[in-house]
């Protein structure tokens, strides 16, 4: 059986990317694998679709329902973020790089997961544990991921290893110039003109279970807040229509990439419980986080602790 490498449902650079590097991994050491995502091809983010057009890379095959296939995970371990059925699939393998999820498997399996920025990062590494030499198209691939997680080595999840991989992976790309290849992806991410509020609310989305209560958190990397100023009513009514759907809260990160801050903007059944979390006041349902760039390292794990998980 073909094992189908696929990430979290949001599809992101390090997620598509990831599938691809660890099929190319495992078709290498024997394994028949094939790259899969949790969307259409058209349903990718335009940094996502830069990337795979600027290296010559193929989308990976859409999946929607994991029952009775083979499934390695990549940059994610938590069911909620799997796609359907996914209790129902045999998971052979997870590559991560986030906290340990809430994934359960009936036997052994490879499970690698590291303190590092991006799952690019520890796909590096297994190359090279492998001896297996990474493809000119997917070390771009890559490369790119780890420069898109790690907002260009400004996030506080930046390690030397992502640095040392980012060192690696451009002399096998081909890459002289990663500031301008980052630019040029911040450029396509931050892209909101004509774009429906609900897919940027989606465009880099996650939804967590705390304590039994369902909380989602979205995230746009912007160049600079202004850029969604005339959209923010339209924002809030995204929200507004996702938090109806049984979740506790909703959060949008709108982070300033320049600035290295976020506004973090909140829907919740409980916004004082969300203030505590940030040690902050909501002022017309958002506030301005100094420093706040990564949901993995800053927003999740305060909110976990606010929620007493």
């Amino acid at each position: 059986m073909t094992v189908c490498v696929v990430g979290h449902s949001s599809p992101d650079t390090d997620s598509v990317t990831s599938a691809i590097a660890y099929a190319a991994l495992l078709n290498a050491q024997g394994t028949e694998a094939k790259a899969c995502m949790q969307s259409e091809a058209d349903g990718l983010n335009p940094e996502s679709k830069l990337v795979l057009e600027r290296f010559g890379l193929a989308a990976p095959e859409a999946i929607a329902d994991a029952a009775g296939k083979q499934l390695a995970l990549v940059d994610f371990s938590d069911i909620a973020q799997g796609p359907a059925n996914l209790s129902e699939a045999d998971v052979v393998a997870i590559v991560d790089h986030h906290k340990i999820g809430d994934v359960t498997t009936n036997n052994p399996i490879l499970f690698r997961a590291e303190p590092v920025g991006c799952t690019g990062t520890v796909l590096n590494k297994m190359f090279k544990d492998a001896g297996v030499a990474i493809p000119k198209d997917i070390a771009g691939g890559m490369l790119s991921a780890i420069l898109s997680d790690t907002v260009n080595f400004k996030s506080p999840t930046c390690t030397d290893d992502d640095k040392a991989a980012v060192a690696e992976l451009k002399v096998v790309a081909g890459i002289d110039d990663t500031d301008a290849l980052f630019m040029d992806m911040l450029k396509a991410k931050s892209a909101v003109d004509g774009v429906p509020a609900k897919d940027l609310l989606f465009r880099d989305y996650k939804d967590f279970d705390m304590k039994g209560k369902k909380v989602g958190v979205g995230q746009l990397e912007l160049a600079t807040i202004d850029q969604v100023a005339d959209i923010r009513d339209e924002l809030m009514k995204a929200m507004e229509e996702v938090k109806a759907d049984g979740r506790h809260s909703v959060l949008l990160m709108l982070t300033d990439v320049v600035k290295e801050g976020t506004d973090l903007v909140v829907l919740s059944d409980d916004p004082a419980l969300i203030e505590k979390a940030f040690n902050s006041k909501l002022e017309n349902a958002s506030m301005w986080i100094a420093g706040m760039m990564s949901r993995k390292k800053q927003t999740v794990p305060n909110l976990q602790e606010a929620f007493g998980c």
